[in-house]
């Protein structure tokens, strides 16, 4: 029973074993015809598409080769045509040559005929010149028989006398020439200088010792002087400026005698009164940004002038001095105006002349240069201008012109004159130059200067028109008893040394800084 039982059991279970065996035999045959079938699938559509891909490769290559045979086609048929063309036009030179052949076989027949003929009369044109020899022969020989002269001693006396008679003739025209010249030399020299002068504008001397300041309001005023006149105490040493606040409404005077100062106290006075921080620290760092400002704008009037006048090459530093010159007078004439003039007078002059007026023009723009350099040597300015032309590569003439426009040198070129002139009819015009201007600033200068030559003192500033000259000294350098003893060796000095109107009041300041910084 058990066995049996057992045995219906295992029969059973591997009936059913046999069954699961046939179905997943079945399902993984199904399995596997659809993978087959998917990648036939897919092999026929790569297959497709490899094809596409190949046709229109094929196509792109058929397109490439017909157009590049459509090239050839067409460099060919340009080819045939020039050889064509060139064929025709060899074929048409060669008849040409032909032509030109039989003709020459033509000519070269005329030119023999007339060749014998020349030949036929050269020969008699010979014998007749051989006659012509003996009967000229024949004549010298009856000439000098009658003469008691031979040919080449005749010859001799005619050429001699001929010389004294023409050396005779030429002084005397030589003579009629300079007299003539004599009496026109002046009115043509008037006539050219005058019609220099009509092509030339000209401006008359203004000279300013002071400058004046515009402000909103007299509230600002307060600001400026600040709080026990520290303020403007400040700006007067920082800029060596007298400035004076008085009741004038909505103005300043700044007063000066060097207008670079001036210019100076006006651009700072302007920024601090702008921004709105006035004090002595922020004074003292305006006036230093202000200087160097004022120093850019000379090196911009320099190029500025250059370009006007259209003068090219000059070195950098000849440029700033040019630009200096815009902040210096001579007999109250505005130095840099009347280079200008110059300039423009000399290329006028020497257009005139048929000299070269570029050259000229130069001359006549550097010709006072060494009124302005960075340190003052004991040379005459032509002499000093033409040292720095030399230094700074100029030619040789317009170093020449510039040191001989007052007679230190002697003139080398016919430039040197023409600017010699020149500056004498700028400087003589009426309205050019005032003397008294000149003298009155040479004396605040020479002020100046004695006050600076003795030790410890850092700064002079002559203010109030000459009537107080002011001395800044180092605090380290001299003491208290030293700034009354300068003071008063200041005015001895001036007492027997200058010539002056009133009197003159010396200030000697000496003030101690101590200065940290909060980090």
């Amino acid at each position: 029973m058990d066995i049996n039982l057992i045995m219906s059991v295992a029969g059973g279970f591997i009936v059913g074993g046999a069954l699961a065996y046939f179905i997943w035999d079945k399902a993984l045959v199904a399995k596997r015809k659809r993978i087959i079938a998917e990648g036939k699938s897919e092999a026929e559509v790569i297959r497709k598409d490899k094809i596409l891909q190949a046709k229109e490769k094929f196509l792109q290559l058929k397109s490439d080769h017909e157009k590049y045979i459509n090239e050839k086609n067409i460099s060919l048929s340009s080819l045939e045509n020039k050889s064509k063309q060139r064929e025709s036009h060899l074929n048409q030179r060669r008849d040409e040559l032909n032509r030109k052949s039989r003709d020459f076989e033509l000519t070269r027949k005329e030119v023999d005929a007339i060749r014998e003929n020349l030949n036929v009369q050269l020969q008699r044109v010979e014998n007749k010149s051989e006659e012509l020899s003996k009967l000229h022969r024949q004549h010298l020989e009856k000439l000098e028989q009658i003469s008691g002269l031979s040919a080449d001693e005749a010859k001799t006396q005619l050429v001699t006398s001929l010389k004294d008679e023409a050396k005779t003739e030429a002084i005397s025209y030589i003579n009629e020439i300079m007299e003539e010249a004599k009496q026109t030399a002046n009115k043509e020299a008037k006539k050219i200088i005058v019609k220099s002068i009509q092509r030339v504008a000209t401006e008359t001397a203004v000279e300013n010792a002071v400058t004046i300041f515009h402000i909103e309001s007299d509230e600002i005023k307060g600001r400026i002087i600040g709080r026990e006149g520290r303020n403007i105490r400040a700006l007067e040493a920082a800029t060596g400026v007298e400035i004076v606040v008085d009741d004038t409404p909505e103005a300043i005077v700044l007063s000066a005698f060097d207008p670079v100062r001036r210019e100076i106290a006006r651009l700072a006075l302007h920024q601090l009164v702008t921004d709105g921080r006035i004090h002595p620290a922020r004074i003292e760092e305006v006036v230093g940004k202000v200087k160097k400002q004022i120093e850019e704008e000379i090196i911009e009037t320099g190029k500025r002038t250059t370009i006007d006048l259209g003068i090219h090459g000059l070195h950098p530093e000849l440029i700033r001095l040019i630009g200096k010159m815009k902040y210096r007078s001579s007999y109250g004439q505005n130095l840099l105006q009347h280079s200008r003039e110059v300039a423009n007078l000399c290329a006028t002059m020497a257009s005139e002349l048929g000299l070269n007026p570029k050259k000229a023009k130069r001359a006549g723009l550097l010709h006072d240069i060494g009124k302005v350099p960075d340190d003052e040597p004991e040379l005459p300015h032509a002499i000093l201008g033409m040292k720095l032309a030399e230094k700074y590569k100029e030619k040789p003439d317009i170093c020449n012109a510039i040191g001989a426009h007052h007679d230190e040198v002697e003139m080398q070129t016919l430039i040197a004159p023409i600017v010699q002139v020149c500056d004498a009819i700028s400087g003589a015009r009426p309205g050019a130059r005032r003397e008294i201007v000149e003298s009155y600033i040479k004396r605040l200068k020479d002020l100046e200067d004695l006050a600076l030559s003795y030790p410890g003192v850092m700064k002079t500033y002559a203010i109030q028109a000459g009537r107080e000259l002011r001395v800044i000294v180092g605090a380290d350098k001299l003491s208290d008893q030293d700034t009354e003893q300068l003071s008063y060796d200041i005015s001895k000095r001036i007492q027997d040394e200058m010539t002056y109107p009133g009197q003159i009041k010396i200030t000697v300041i000496r003030e101690t800084r101590a200065v940290s910084y909060a980090k």
